[in-house]
């Protein structure tokens, strides 16, 4: 089957970017694989017992996400008909999400052009252009 990952992290773009992949899916008989990637550096400096505490909060992180951001999506999508499955991960946005690609042999993927992170994005670089440059597949960047 055709699939499509949506990066998705609640911002208004990312939900512009859903809809225009919905729609995109509808169309062409495609799932869509919702993708929400939570950033996470890796610090090799810690002691033990500060990974593991990282860890905890890393788990609880992922939970609230799922519960309030990812299944209300995944639930109202499927409520019309869509098919859709989500994933989350931790790890650089860009690079993930096109692990993500990769893991689920989509064949195209779908981001709104700014997300949650605008300052950042100015002073680092967006995940757009990034994946822009980085996707396996063809990457549609939603206004």
């Amino acid at each position: 089957m055709l699939k499509f990952v949506v990066g998705f992290d609640g911002s208004a773009g990312s939900k512009r970017a859903l809809d225009f992949a919905v729609a995109a899916a509808q169309a062409q008989d495609a799932g869509i694989v919702l993708a929400h990637v939570l950033e996470w550096s890796p610090y090799s400096f810690l002691t033990p017992q500060e990974v593991e505490e990282r860890h905890v909060r890393r788990k609880e992180e992922l939970e609230r996400a799922e519960s309030a951001l990812v299944a209300p999506v995944v639930k109202a999508l499927s409520a019309k008909g869509a098919k859709v499955e989500s994933v989350m991960r931790y790890g650089h946005v860009a690079d993930t999400l096109a692990q993500i690609v990769k893991e689920f042999s989509a064949s195209q993927i779908f981001i709104g052009r700014a997300g949650q992170s605008e300052l950042a994005s100015r002073v680092f670089g967006s995940v757009a252009g990034s994946l822009a440059q980085s996707s396996p597949v063809p990457c549609t960047i939603v206004p």
